[in-house]
């Protein structure tokens, strides 16, 4: 059974709207552990198998780099999942990653 934190990582991160992206940080940041960004991201790398999926393509780093594609199945990369979403991708980062910033700590009400 996943525990609380895990849920709630789970639970934000299908929020973030397709087309956008957010950080590592933001989330930790929104569900009250400012400095639990690498926590998120071990949560994420067990969420591949997750029901209801949880879009973890959509975290990237505090610099819109792409640093949790090597945990993603080869079936399924990170790169190709947010290029379908519109989303371009050059050099392992997101173009225009300001623009693509969904953060959620001003996002969600």
């Amino acid at each position: 059974m996943a525990d609380s934190f895990e849920q709630d990582v789970y639970a934000l991160v299908r929020q973030v709207p397709a087309g956008r992206v957010t950080t590592y940080g933001a989330v930790a940041k929104a569900l009250g552990k400012p400095k639990g960004a690498r926590q998120v991201g071990w949560v994420l790398n067990t969420s591949f198998t997750a029901t209801p999926p949880v879009p973890a393509h959509r975290v990237v780093n505090r610099q819109g780099l792409l640093t949790g594609a090597v945990h993603f199945p080869p079936e399924t990369p990170m790169a190709e999942l947010l290029e379908q979403e519109g989303v371009n991708i050059h050099q392992g980062g997101v173009v225009e990653f300001a623009q693509r910033f969904w953060d959620p700590n001003t996002e969600i009400q």
